[in-house]
């Protein structure tokens, strides 16, 4: 699977904000991929060096607009540290813009 693929987007939290003073970053990926291809992808894309990947399955929350009742999509969410000194730059410029 090409790296574009695994990683599908940035999630963007609060919680999320607070990880990368950590070196922490949090990406929705693709359900099918696991750890070392997250962490390849990573890699790859920002040209950083990965030292741990943790994963979580988030489940889908049920909704209703009216008398219409359904669900949101589960999805899988990845939590990445980088190496000490090392930083994504298009996650830390959207946290100074805000």
């Amino acid at each position: 699977m090409d790296a574009r693929q695994v990683l599908l987007e940035p999630v963007v939290s609060e919680k999320s904000y607070a990880l990368m003073a950590d070196g922490k970053y949090t990406f929705r990926v693709d359900d099918r991929v696991h750890k070392t291809q997250i962490a390849d992808a990573v890699e790859r894309v920002f040209n950083v060096r990965v030292v741990a990947v943790r994963t979580a399955k988030v489940r889908s929350k049920p909704k209703r607009r009216g008398r219409q009742s359904g669900r949101t999509r589960s999805w899988k969410k990845a939590i990445v540290q980088l190496a000490p000194g090392e930083r994504i730059e298009l996650f830390e410029g959207a946290a100074v813009a805000e």
